[in-house]
This record gives structure tokens, sequence and C-alpha cells, in this order.
């Protein structure tokens, strides 16, 4: 990719709509917009004005009627001069009108191109790049609300201003580097100490946020486990308002895990129906079992499903006692189902939620306490998410893992009043770290890696 080649895309979905855009950005856009537009001389007119007239080809035939919509460099999303030609929508109309700016010297853009120019001239930070993909592939409300509010620049602003206030530390700390000989101090130690435990507190936030992050982008992995027949399936129905299970008497109908999406609290779940836990001949079912028993070792969290009109018994309590040492970071939410067919003083539940997963299909509302409990038990810090303080990728959590390591280093150096050299390197170490979250220290292999993976138009 050239940065100074002028490129072109279809920036809306291709299918059937009522209208479609078609964007053009770079140092020569409006010059080969207005080459193929009838109607106002593009090239004279005033940024950010909108223009109808007819698209033609190269030989001068019209292609569509047309809003060519000019925003003349650096005041445009990409920093670039760009023209959006809004055409109607359909597999034929876009396609032409981009043929025919790409006829006239523009090239394909590449995947997320437009928005790497932007980062390029200082319209977006590599957090907030980074956001507009995340915004555009979030699949719950939480999702879009915590890319939002990358999108806007909280997020890459905090950790700016730390790195803002290092640089100056920093500077100040090599500065006394040059005069050693004189036993000059043009950092004060307290104030430096201070910075290091504010930037200590702030990425300790940031890291301990990442499990939140990864919940936010990729959903929550709920398994409902239990014995067969304990309800299941039913409360897996019951939970997305519709039946996805087949529900049966029969013990043992669920051979295979079966899975659906829901969302609660605007963060998306992923529910695992799974095979009854028991011991069994049957080579079927005892597969099935043995893949209950791996979906349970990579859940986020686990339903235990057990009959409120038998209890657990002593191999299900061993079974739990057993994973919390094995898994003690899974959060367990143990139900008691079937209430509904309790006896007036029948077995009581413990500390399960007690519940009727066939009452709850007519009537959502008898689970509200057991979605709480979901949310409670995966998502500390939920409201968190929706201000800056989520880390939502790998990228970024690598980064901010090996600038607090080299805070660490420096906050030990500077309480072992060790030499001025090593306590700038380990600054500088911090500095570089912190760089490369927002995109400030970085290269062209990175960016072309981050960008590549967005769609063409954006």
């Amino acid at each position: 990719m050239h940065p100074t080649d002028t490129i072109a895309a279809l920036a809306t979905a291709r299918g059937a709509a009522a209208l479609a855009v078609v964007r053009v950005s770079g140092p020569e856009a409006v010059r080969i917009a207005a080459s193929r537009f009838e109607g106002a001389n593009l090239t004279g007119v005033p940024s950010h004005t909108a223009h109808v007239g007819f698209f033609l080809d190269e030989e001068g035939h019209r292609l569509d009627q047309v809003v060519a919509t000019v925003f003349r460099a650096p005041r445009s999303s990409t920093g670039e001069d760009v023209v959006e030609v809004t055409c109607h929508g359909g597999d034929l109309a876009p396609q032409l009108v981009l043929r025919s700016l790409l006829d006239a010297g523009a090239r394909p853009a590449a995947p997320g191109e437009f928005t790497q120019r932007a980062f390029l001239h200082g319209k977006l930070d590599l957090t907030q790049a980074e956001a507009v993909a995340d915004l555009i592939h979030a699949r719950s409300g939480l999702a879009h609300r915590v890319a939002l509010a990358h999108l806007q620049g909280r997020y890459g602003e905090a950790v700016g201003r730390l790195r803002a206030a290092l640089v100056e530390t920093t500077a100040l700390v090599e500065l006394e580097l040059d005069f050693s000989e004189e036993d000059v101090a043009f950092a004060h130690r307290d104030d430096l100490a201070a910075l290091l435990q504010e930037a200590d507190h702030l990425l300790t936030t940031l890291l301990d946020s990442a499990r939140l992050g990864a919940l936010v982008r990729d959903g929550v992995r709920v398994v409902l486990g239990g014995r067969p027949n304990a309800g299941k399936s039913t409360l897996l129905n019951a939970l997305l308002g519709h039946d996805r299970a087949i529900v049966s008497e029969t013990p043992g109908t669920t051979r295979d895990a079966v899975e659906a999406e829901g969302e609660l609290g605007g963060l998306r779940f992923v529910f695992v129906d799974t095979a009854g836990l028991r011991a069994t001949a049957d080579a079927v079912e005892a597969e099935g079992v043995r893949r209950t028993h791996r979906a349970i070792a990579g859940a986020d969290a686990l339903v235990y499903v057990f009959d409120a009109t038998v209890g657990l018994d002593e191999d299900e309590q061993a079974f739990l006692d057993r994973l919390a040492g094995e898994k003690p970071a899974l959060p367990v939410v143990p139900v008691a189902n079937k209430v509904d067919l309790l006896p007036p003083g029948g077995v009581q539940s413990g500390d399960a939620l007690a519940l009727s997963a066939r009452e709850a299909l007519a009537e959502p509302a008898r689970l509200a306490s057991l979605r709480q409990a979901l949310l409670d038990a995966v998502t500390p810090g939920l409201a968190d998410a929706e201000g800056s303080g989520v880390v939502v990728n790998e990228r970024q959590r690598r980064h901010l893992a090996d600038a607090h390591e080299a805070v660490r280093r420096a906050q030990a150096a500077l309480d072992a009043g060790v030499s001025g050299d090593r306590l700038a390197l380990d600054l500088r170490a911090a500095l570089g770290a912190l760089g490369a979250v927002t995109g400030a220290v970085t290269n062209e292999d990175v960016l072309d890696a981050i960008f590549s993976r967005f769609c063409i138009g954006k």
C-alpha cells in the first residue's frame, strides 16, 4: 500500500438496499470524482457540501443519479481529500460507480486502508482504530458500548496522559546523566515515586480488566451440567425463550452438547446444554459424558442443575467439591429445579437457586434471579466496562503487561537508589510499551497485521 495513492471502495454492504456509498480518498480524490460527475464542478466546491448529479462512465454515459459529498483535507475522516458518492443500492449501480472511479485513476482500497490512513494522519490513535473494527463486529449491547467508549478516545487518552507524564520525567532523569559530574538533580524523587505509583495503579486496573474484556469480546460460555433428567434442556429453552433442545422424560436424551446464544445485561452468553453426568455402559452416552466434562473444562461458568425432589446425592457433592479444587476460579451456580413438584416440607435446596424451568417457559420473569446470579458470578466490574478501563484484545494486554513490568522495575530501582542510567532504561521501556498501545510507537508490520483484519471499504 502506498499512502500517496488515491483509493476507492464500496463503503456499504453489497446487496439489495435503498442506497449505497462508494468512498474515494487521497490527493486526487476530488479531481477523479469530478471527472466522472455531471452537475456541479466538484473541484471548486467548498468542503462538507453535497451535490446532486449524475455519475458517468469513461465514455460519458450516465450510470446513476447520485449525491456527491466533498470533504477536503484535513477536515475529513481520513485526513485526506475524500468524496463519498451515494448512489442507489443493489448489486449493479455501486459496482458501476466504483469501476468508473477506478478507471479514472483510483486504485482499489486494501482492507482497513481508510481507517489506517485516518491513524497515519492523526485522526485516530491505534486503540480508536481497533475500536472501529470492534464496533463493526460487536455482537452484544455491552460490546457495542465498550467499543464506542474506546472510539471516543477515553481509553487512549488515559494511557496517553500517563505516557506524556513519563516522557517529561524521563527527560529530566536523562538530563541528570549529562550533568552527573556536577551532581545536579533535575527530577524530584518524591514526584517520580508518586508518578510511578499512579502508573502502577492504572496499569494494574487495566490488566485486571482483561478477563472482562475477553468476555465482552467473545461472550460468556455457560455450561448447564447435572444428572440426566434434572431439567437442563428445559432450562436452556426457558433461558432462550424458545425451544432449542429436545426435552424428554427419558433420561439420557441429550447425547451431545447443544449450544445457543442469548443476551443478559447487554452481554452475549453462549449456553451449552450437555449430556447428563452419570456412569453408563452405553458407548454413545459415555462419549456424551466425556464431552460434558470437556465442555465444563472450557466454561466461563457452570450452572449445575439438580432435581429438587431428590436433592444432591453424595456423588454429585463429591464432583462439585473436586471441581472447586481443580478449578477454583470457575463460578458455579447451583440450581434446584422442579420445585413445582415438591410436596409441602419436601427436599430443601440449601444455597441453590430454587426454580421451576417448566414454569419459567411460560413466565420468563421466574428466571430473573438466575440471570442476575450469572451476571454477578462472571462479570465483577461490569459497570466499569461502560467507561474506558477495559482491555479488549491480546495486543493491548501484552504491551500493557510489558509497561507494568518496566514500571515495577523502575520503582524497585528508585527504592534501591541505583544509578540514574538504570532508572532511565526502565522508564524508556515503559514509554515504548505504552506508545505501542496507542500507536505512538509502532512499525509497518504491526499496522499491516492490525488493519488487514478490517473489511474492505472501512
